[in-house]
C-alpha cells in the first residue's frame, strides 16, 4: 500500500517537473499556485521536516558503525564522535560538487542492493520448503486496521528520498523529461527492493509476528539464524545505506533551502556558494549544522536506534504534510496555468487518490492517545506550521514583489 501512496505522490511531482523543473521542488510547486504567503511557508515546514528525517540518518550514522565496531573489533568509539566524523565528511562531498558526491552515494548504493538482495535471496532458499503469499494477505495483519495504522506510516518513511532527483533538476540534461523518468525509476526500484527484503525476513522468521517485533533490526537478526558471514554483509550493508541516504538525500534536500534563499524566501546568506565548484555550501553547512545540533541536543543520551525511530516519526509528520499540500495543488496549478493541457486523470483524480493515501498514515502519526514523546510531535508540528505561517505573512508584507520571485528559476530556462 506504501507503494501505491508514494507512486500516487510521484505522478504529482512528475507533472510538476514536466511544467516548471525547479530546484524549489515542493516550494516551488506549491509557491507557484497558491502564492507567496505558502510558498514561504512550506519553505520553513519542508526544510525543518527533511532536517529532521535527516537527523534520524545522521544519528544511526555513527550508532550503527559504534555496533559494528564493538560486534567484530571488541572495543568502543563514542557515537557521538563519529557521528561527526562522518558529517564532516560527507560534507566536504557535497561541496566538491554534485558529480563527486552522487558518484559516492551511488557505489554505496549500489554496495548496499548487492548485499541486501544476496541476504534476501540467500534467507528464501534457506527457508524454500515453507514459502507462502500469507505475508501478503490483508487478513494476516496483526491488529486488523489498527496495525495496518501502525506499520503504513513506517512504510511511507522508508521511502523518503524519493522526491530528491526534483531538486537536482538543474543539474539533469533535459529535465522536463529525464526528472519524471527519475522519479518513477526510484519508487519502482525502491518498491521491489523493500517487498524483496521484507517477505524474506518475514519468511527468515518463520511468519513468527512476535519474534519479528521483539528484534531490534529484523533483517539482521534473520541474517544472524542463517550464517555468521550473512549477518557480517547485512551490518556492513546497514552503514551503506546510511551514508548513501546522508549523501542523496542532503545533496538534493539541502538544495531547497538554498533554492529558497536566492528566490528570496529565506536569509540570501544561505545562497552563498563555493567560488571553484559552485555548491551551496551555505544551505549545506546550516542543513548539517542544525541536524547534528538536534542530535547531540535531544539524542545524546538515548540509545541511537531507539532516537532514530522516534525522530524520523517527527520529521515524517512535516513531510506529509508537504506530500498532502502538494496533491491538492497539482489539480489548481494545472487549471489556473496550464488549462489546455489539463488531464482529469493526472491532474485531477489521481491528485485525489493521492491525498487519500498520504492522509492515512498522516493521521496515524498525529492521532491522539499516543505514547510519549510520540504525543507531543504533532504539537511540534503544528508549532512549525503556525511559526512558518506567521513568518511567511511578515516577510510577504514588507516585500510586496516576493511572489514574483517563487519559481522565478526554472532549470531548463536562459
Amino acid at each position: 500500500m506504501a507503494i501505491v501512496a508514494i507512486a500516487l505522490l510521484g505522478n504529482t511531482l512528475a507533472e510538476f517537473s514536466r511544467s516548471i523543473p525547479s530546484t524549489g521542488s515542493f516550494i516551488t510547486f506549491i509557491g507557484k499556485t497558491f502564492g507567496p504567503i505558502m510558498a514561504v511557508t512550506t519553505t520553513i515546514v519542508v526544510s525543518i521536516g527533511y532536517i529532521i528525517a535527516m537527523s534520524s540518518v545522521i544519528d544511526i550514522s555513527g550508532g550503527w558503525t559504534q555496533i559494528i565496531i564493538q560486534k567484530y573489533f571488541g572495543f568502543n568509539i563514542p557515537w557521538q564522535l563519529l557521528t561527526f566524523v562522518f558529517v564532516v565528511i560527507v560534507f566536504f562531498l557535497l561541496v566538491r560538487g554534485v558529480h563527486l558526491s552522487t558518484q559516492w552515494a551511488g557505489y554505496f548504493f549500489l554496495l548496499e542492493m548487492i548485499v541486501l538482495v544476496l541476504v534476501s535471496v540467500v534467507a528464501l532458499v534457506t527457508n524454500a520448503g515453507h514459502l507462502s503469499l500469507a505475508p501478503f494477505n490483508p487478513a494476516n495483519i496483526s491488529g486488523g486496521l489498527a496495525g495496518f495504522g501502525l506499520g503504513f506510516p513506517v512504510a511511507v518513511y522508508m521511502f523518503i528520498g524519493w522526491e530528491n532527483s526534483a531538486a537536482l533538476a538543474e543539474e539533469t540534461d533535459d529535465p522536463r523529461r529525464n526528472v519524471p523518468k527519475a522519479i518513477y525509476a526510484s519508487i519502482l526500484l525502491m518498491g521491489l527492493s523493500y517487498l524483496l527484503f521484507a517477505y524474506s525476513t518475514i519468511v527468515a522468521f518463520n511468519y513468527n509476528v512476535n519474534a519479528l517485533s521483539q528484534a531490534q533490526v529484523p533483517f539482521i537478526t534473520a541474517a544472524e539464524k542463517i550464517s555468521g558471514v550473512l549477518a557480517l554483509f547485512a551490518y556492513i550493508a546497514g552503514f551503506t545505506s546510511t551514508m548513501s541516504a546522508m549523501i542523496a538525500g542532503s545533496n538534493s534536500q539541502a538544495r531547497l533551502i538554498f533554492n529558497a534563499a536566492r528566490e528570496g524566501l529565506l536569509p540570501s546568506a544561505l545562497a552563498k556558494l563555493d567560488p571553484r565548484r559552485h555548491t551551496p555550501w551555505a544551505s549545506f553547512l546550516v542543513f548539517f549544522g542544525i541536524g547534528l545540533a538536534i542530535v547531540y541536543i535531544f539524542g545524546w543520551t538515548v540509545e541511537p536506534v531507539t532516537f532514530f525511530g522516534e525522530i524520523a516519526t517527527l520529521g515524517t509528520i512535516l513531510v506529509a504534510v508537504t506530500y498532502l499540500v502538494s496533491n491538492i495543488a497539482l489539480p489548481v496549478y494545472y487549471r489556473r496555468h496550464h488549462p489546455d493541457q489539463f488531464s482529469w486523470l493526472k491532474h485531477l483524480i489521481l491528485p485525489i487518490l493521492g491525498v487519500l493515501a498520504i492522509g492515512f498514515p498522516l493521521y496515524a502519526l498525529v492521532q491522539p492517545g499516543q505514547m510519549p514523546p510520540f504525543n507531543l510531535f504533532p504539537w511540534i508540528a503544528l508549532g512549525i506550521i503556525v511559526i512558518g505561517l506567521i513568518y511567511a505573512i511578515i516577510i510577504s508584507r514588507r516585500d510586496p514583489t516576493l511572489g514574483d520571485r517563487v519559481g522565478s528559476i526554472v532549470a531548463d530556462r536562459e
